[in-house]
């Protein structure tokens, strides 16, 4: 019986040409092929410079890193993501704090970060927000961006789930209210290069600090004085970390890239039809901006019914017994044993009920639609038979 994962790469054979080729030329890593990616996406963005790194993970700690976060400093975010988006500000000593999420859009809901910023003490303020876009779907950045300079923080963009997603207008990563981007190219993202991401943003100090910070800190003096004669020489002048992309990454990437719009036009179709073929199941969706466009990396639903709820496990297995590999995004960061050590008695309500009944069904390019209308049956099935 076929497996349903709740997304997965999409690799075709002009993909595994680029990645061959890669194998036989002279660079498998630290060659020209990076820096071709990564003008794929800064043009794609419309961001100023990009910066490729081995996964999202690096590219939110370089991020912190590059804005100055340090020991005592505070970084805020949302509880509903993956554990990066926080643990970020711990490899940096810094501390974090939490704000709750909008019970309709799933994202950071601003009227409460306002409110949690206002009654803060200042030494507890957050000097950076990592604004994570759920599902894809954008945050209200122009918002978050009036708020920051009122109270006086940096925002970085989790766009793990975004690329390709759009605020209004503007491509998400193009940094417009933000001071950087991260994006994620794991294999089931919108696209992949395996293991892989990448940093965005428009300052050229910060992309200066990133690129330095990405391979150990090292410098080659020929970049800072291209009158120096000596090829040789090279130094570290910061305490960096092998955080690159290599060559065949980078390759895949930009063969990828080449069909994201395909990508996105696929995963936009079958979750517009996974609305309408639910919509008489007791189901919440996730509550999308029509002047925003969402990538989808997600399909997720929250159940209504109490009972079902209740049930939770027992919908989840009945669907994994069926070979339908829905997940949960996300286990909240602050439940977890490791931040329940700092985080005793932390409880955020909208995050607390969206947990608690949120599942990920299947959604990728090639998932057929008679392989949808299988889980659609399936979760009519489960649902009704637990009233």
């Amino acid at each position: 019986m076929k497996i349903f994962s709740y997304s997965k790469q999409t690799i075709s054979t002009e993909d595994i040409k680029s990645v061959t080729k890669i194998l036989k030329s002279n660079f498998l890593t630290q060659g020209p092929t990076i820096e071709k990616f990564e003008n794929k996406i800064k043009k794609f963005v419309k961001s100023k410079y990009a910066v490729a790194v081995n996964s999202a993970t690096s590219g939110l700690h370089l991020s912190c890193l590059s804005l100055g976060l340090k020991k005592n400093d505070y970084l805020w975010t949302v509880p509903n993501s993956f554990v990066a988006s926080s643990n970020c500000a711990l490899y940096c000593g810094a501390k974090v704090d939490f704000v709750d999420i909008n019970s309709k859009t799933w994202n950071i809901d601003e009227v409460l970060l306002e409110k949690k910023l206002l009654k803060t003490p200042k030494k507890k303020l957050p000097k950076i927000l990592v604004a994570v876009h759920y599902a894809g779907e954008p945050v209200n950045l122009k918002k978050i961006y009036i708020l920051s300079k009122k109270f006086n923080f940096k925002i970085i963009e989790d766009a793990s789930h975004a690329l390709g997603s759009k605020f209004q207008n503007d491509k998400i990563g193009n940094c417009k209210f933000s001071s950087a981007t991260v994006f994620s190219f794991h294999p089931v993202k919108p696209i992949t290069t395996g293991e892989g991401g990448m940093i965005t943003t428009n300052n050229f100090q910060i992309n200066k600090k990133l690129k330095s910070l990405r391979s150990h800190g090292i410098e080659k003096i020929s970049f800072k004085n291209k009158k120096d004669s000596r090829l040789w020489y090279y130094e570290q002048t910061d305490l960096g970390f092998n955080y690159r992309m290599n060559d065949i990454e980078a390759s895949l990437g930009i063969s990828q890239i080449k069909n994201i719009d395909h990508f996105l036009k696929k995963r936009n179709d079958l979750a517009t039809r996974y609305k309408k073929k639910l919509l008489s199941l007791p189901l919440k969706f996730q509550k999308t901006d029509p002047k925003n466009y969402s990538s989808y990396h997600l399909f997720t639903i929250n159940l209504l019914k109490k009972n079902h709820i209740k049930n939770y496990n027992k919908i989840f297995n009945f669907l994994r017994n069926n070979k339908i590999f829905v997940q949960k995004h996300y286990i909240l960061i602050y439940t977890h044993p490791f931040y329940r050590k700092l985080f005793k008695k932390l409880y955020l309500e909208n995050s607390e009920n969206f947990s608690s009944s949120v599942i990920s069904l299947p959604l990728y390019p090639t998932l057929k639609l008679n392989e949808q209308d299988f889980i659609i049956k399936k979760l009519f099935e489960i649902l009704k038979k637990i009233k």
